[in-house]
């Protein structure tokens, strides 16, 4: 894995925030498409997996933005992660052009950039707990929603199926 220097990295909570880093390569970088440089992670794999595979992944990316919250990102930082996992949520469970989507659009990887920018222009805040519970509603909206797109989904592809037999 090829690591970036990053400001937060040289903070004393660097070690807490050095596994955000970490999952976000695995989820949006982790393997190359041989002879290219095309680069994906677990994200578009799990987004393979009818229903549970993007559950997963909105669970590993609400993880990460809370993490990112505990460690002072402000307001307006978690505003726009959250818009980048509501995008990758909406569009990434359509069936087929959301597998697509997935591959492309890299939502752990774009909010950990959005971090490492927060750093560098020294608008880190100290702890975030006072967003935590805005964050955390958000979060269980958007999974709401999540389980609700799906389960629309599925019940359109039974009816459809069921119109063939």
């Amino acid at each position: 894995m090829a690591t970036q220097d990053t400001h937060y990295a040289r903070t004393p909570r660097s070690e807490k925030l050095k596994w955000v880093d970490h999952i976000s390569y695995l989820m949006d970088n982790q393997f190359r498409l041989p002879g290219t440089n095309f680069r994906f992670g677990l994200d578009p794999i799990l987004g393979l997996l009818p229903f549970a595979g993007d559950l997963a992944s909105f669970g590993v990316s609400a993880v990460l933005v809370l993490t990112m919250v505990r460690h002072g990102a402000s307001g307006k930082l978690v505003a726009l992660m959250m818009l980048n996992i509501g995008l990758d949520v909406l569009i990434g469970s359509i069936p087929i052009l959301g597998n697509i989507f997935d591959f492309a659009f890299k939502a752990n990887e774009r909010n950990v950039r959005l971090l490492r920018r927060h750093y560098e222009e020294g608008k880190y805040r100290g702890s975030g707990k006072g967003i935590i519970v805005g964050v955390l509603i958000g979060l269980v909206l958007l999974l709401v929603f999540l389980v609700w797109a799906l389960w629309q989904v599925a019940e359109w592809m039974w009816h459809l199926l069921a119109s063939y037999f």
